[in-house]
């Protein structure tokens, strides 16, 4: 408790400093604080700088690339923020809610290097092809892998299905040892039959390896980037049916089903019972802090970066926007498990995982284990409580609609 306190000190401490929100000061302070307890490197590392700072994916680009370029940068490059909303739902499971609010479906890693003019060669295969990864972590260049993220022991979760691609940078490796970059301050070290088993469970991917192959050939197309994510914002995005849960369009819909009452597709019945309600609103959390973004929706990431890029008029509005966002995550995690158990526990885990990695898998998913456990415990609101917090949620997200529309205007 003594620990916490002081890591919430610092946290305040560097609110007050630079102006940051909770959320995206303790991302920063949780890095910091990763990378002060890291142990020496290995050698024969492709570069020196690992951990994740605020976003996944923008930080393993830019330690791939030397850690020349801002994390903001590569972000905004890659597409930075987005909106995709969508309820999946199951026999015998709670409704699955999930929100992407980064840059979304493109590829970050190939975006980025794109914009970046960075050359790189990408190669699939229906098995791990060992000899080319050596062969390009020898020529001194680091390499991109899709994964299945369940399966890599750091992480501490059960086995899934390999749905989801998570990317990881190998930086080196040892005879039949790899080290992987992937959120801690210092590399994992994994074998390869178990990071072969990680690489081959996501089938989707058919071992997907990205290597950059040279330095940048030209300026970081700023603009390109920038009209990218407006589009993105206003749609269409696939050009099919499912352009109504993407962009501005996406925002809107996650506020009228958060309203509804009386179809089955509005939050009341899908999500009114205790272990959905639950289940739908700590997601709610997650997606807008923790899965597929940076704190804030993204958004306070973005904003630097376009700070970077000289628009400092639609910064201001995504910072605003930003704060609205953090205040629906807030909200989400405030009812379902009270804000200091829920976020103590998450703030546990991902600094062991940032710092320790695989030698506390245990601990990692131990701490896994008690936030799930919240949901037996929590007392559920009753019908006009959960009226009043879905009706708040609404309004939150239309006022967040409306800040973003003003600044693609001016974008």
């Amino acid at each position: 408790m003594t620990e916490q306190r002081g890591f919430k000190k610092l946290v305040r401490e560097r609110m007050a400093r630079t102006g940051e929100s909770y959320t995206t000061a303790r991302g920063h302070v949780l890095a910091k604080a990763a990378r002060a307890q890291l142990a020496v490197l290995p050698d024969g590392l492709a570069y020196a700088e690992f951990g994740t700072d605020q976003h996944h994916e923008a930080s393993l680009i830019r330690h791939a690339l030397g850690s020349v370029h801002d994390e903001a940068l590569v972000a905004g490059l890659a597409g930075g923020i987005g909106f995709m909303y969508f309820v999946f739902e199951y026999q015998d499971l709670p409704p699955m809610l999930t929100i992407v609010a980064q840059h979304h479906p493109e590829p970050w890693v190939q975006t980025a290097l794109d914009r970046l003019h960075v050359p790189y060669d990408i190669q699939h295969s229906g098995k791990p092809q060992w000899a080319k990864l050596s062969n390009a972590l020898d020529a001194g260049h680091p390499v991109f892998c899709t994964v299945d993220k369940s399966r890599l022991p750091w992480h501490g979760m059960e086995p899934g299905f390999g749905a989801d691609p998570y990317t990881v940078v190998i930086a080196s490796y040892d005879g039949d040892t790899l080290y992987v970059d992937d959120e801690s301050a210092a590399p994992h070290a994994i074998s390869t039959e178990e990071f072969g088993a990680a690489w081959s469970a996501y089938k989707k991917g058919r071992h997907q390896m990205i290597v950059p192959t040279g330095q940048a050939t030209g300026a970081p197309d700023i603009d390109g980037a920038i009209a990218a994510t407006a589009g993105h914002l206003t749609g269409p995005v696939l050009g099919n049916n499912f352009d109504v849960n993407f962009g501005f369009s996406g925002m809107e819909k996650l506020a009228a089903q958060l309203r509804d009452t009386r179809t089955k597709t509005g939050w009341e019945r899908r999500f009114g019972e205790p272990v959905p309600f639950f289940h739908g609103v700590r997601r709610l959390y997650e997606c807008l802090e923790v899965e597929y973004t940076a704190p804030g929706a993204t958004r306070p990431l973005y904003a630097d970066f376009l700070d970077l890029a000289g628009r400092a008029d639609a910064a201001a509005l995504f910072r605003e926007s930003a704060r609205g966002w953090e205040r629906v995550a807030s909200l989400a995690l405030e009812t379902v498990s009270g804000l200091g158990t829920y976020t103590e526990i998450c703030e546990q885990r991902m600094l062991l995982i940032m710092s320790r990695g695989k030698e506390a898998r245990e601990e990692i998913r131990t701490l896994g284990e008690r936030a799930n456990a919240l949901a037996e415990d929590y007392g559920a609101p009753d019908a006009e409580q959960r009226r009043h917090l879905f009706d708040e949620l609404a309004g939150i997200v239309d006022a967040c609609t409306a800040l973003e529309r003003q600044a693609i205007e001016l974008l």
